[in-house]
């Protein structure tokens, strides 16, 4: 953790992954704006030839490319909100290892099940980071109501928006986001538990 003196306060960047995912979202967003191309060609995924080195780049990087102001601002200020408390309860790597593998899975099911559809954005990792969120307090042999509810109600949302509301919001990609967030509660608890 680094501090910066302000006065007599200091600054801390207390989640150094989350700060520096949100920085890696927000150049890519402006480079967007400013060039039009970066999101198809680094931040987004849709089906492509394997022997196109791009192809991994964007499994990695479509959660860092957004649509607009409002697509970036709705996913980073709930990362930025849920995120710190994860690493710090986590551990940096932990969360790193969270979003990478929502990552990498979400790419490999969009471009499975919506080989035409371009995916781009940080909601699958938000969307872990939820239900892990619920998992924070937990001890050997419990399962927290509020992990339920979350579940319930998120995850059903997006079952629901998926069935019946025609939008371009990747639902699939909320519920697999939700999923690994729980797995990774239930195996992360159990790792902290054990070692307390």
């Amino acid at each position: 953790m680094k501090n910066l003196g302000i006065g007599s306060k200091k600054l801390t960047f207390n989640a150094p992954i989350i700060l520096g995912f949100t920085l890696l979202c927000f150049v890519a967003l402006v480079l967007e704006q400013i060039t039009g191309v970066t999101n198809q060609m680094f931040f987004s995924v849709y089906r492509s030839s394997l022997l196109n080195p791009l192809t991994y780049v964007r499994m990695l990087g479509h959660v860092c490319g957004h649509a607009g102001w409002s697509h970036f601002s709705g996913n980073i200020m709930l990362l930025l909100l849920i995120g710190p408390i994860l690493e710090e309860k986590y551990g940096s790597s932990n969360i790193l290892l969270v979003m990478v593998v929502t990552a990498i899975v979400t790419a490999v099911i969009n471009l499975i099940f919506f080989p035409t559809t371009m995916l781009l954005g940080a909601s699958g990792i938000v969307f872990a980071f939820i239900i892990l969120s619920s998992f924070t307090g937990v001890k050997e042999g419990e399962i927290p109501v509020t992990f339920l509810l979350i579940s319930i109600i998120y995850i059903g949302g997006q079952v629901y928006d998926g069935i019946f509301v025609k939008d371009n919001v990747s639902n699939l990609t909320h519920i697999v986001g939700g999923i690994i967030g729980g797995m990774f509660g239930y195996i992360m608890n159990n790792k902290v538990t054990k070692l307390r």
